[in-house]
């Protein structure tokens, strides 16, 4: 598996909501994890299908979640994290998080948030 999670942009989060909670009930897919603007879907406790809009508390200063897209990619551990963001960095991408935990997810949650030219989200997260 190299793909952990994605998210998409929305104009109108509520609504965005309401649609996806209902299309994606018969899947066994439902909102595990919820914050402001955005929410989590997936199975057995794990997003792994977001969708936001506008500011979100948790990042850095004057970051939305309008991005066009965020896909994060997974990492068997921290050092590959850390390789991630300074190979992407040097090819000219924008730094968009640091490498580092995000206990807001989760204890073990580690990552590390790149702009790529075209301005996605683009991450690497390790869960160990």
């Amino acid at each position: 598996m190299i793909i952990d999670h994605i998210t998409l942009p929305v104009a109108n989060y509520a609504t965005a909501k309401a649609f996806y909670e209902r299309a994606l009930a018969p899947l066994g897919i439902t909102v595990v994890m919820e914050f402001p603007n955005t929410c989590g879907f997936g199975r057995d406790g794990k997003p792994e299908f977001w969708i936001g809009c506008g500011p979100m508390s948790f990042w850095k200063e004057g970051q939305t979640a309008n991005t066009p897209t965020h896909i994060a990619f997974t990492a068997p551990d921290h050092a590959t994290v850390d390789a991630f963001y300074a190979a992407a960095i040097a090819a000219g991408g924008r730094d968009f998080g640091a490498p580092g935990p995000r206990p807001m997810y989760h204890p073990n949650y580690y990552g590390a948030f790149v702009l790529d030219p075209e301005g996605n989200n683009i991450e690497a997260v390790c869960h160990k």
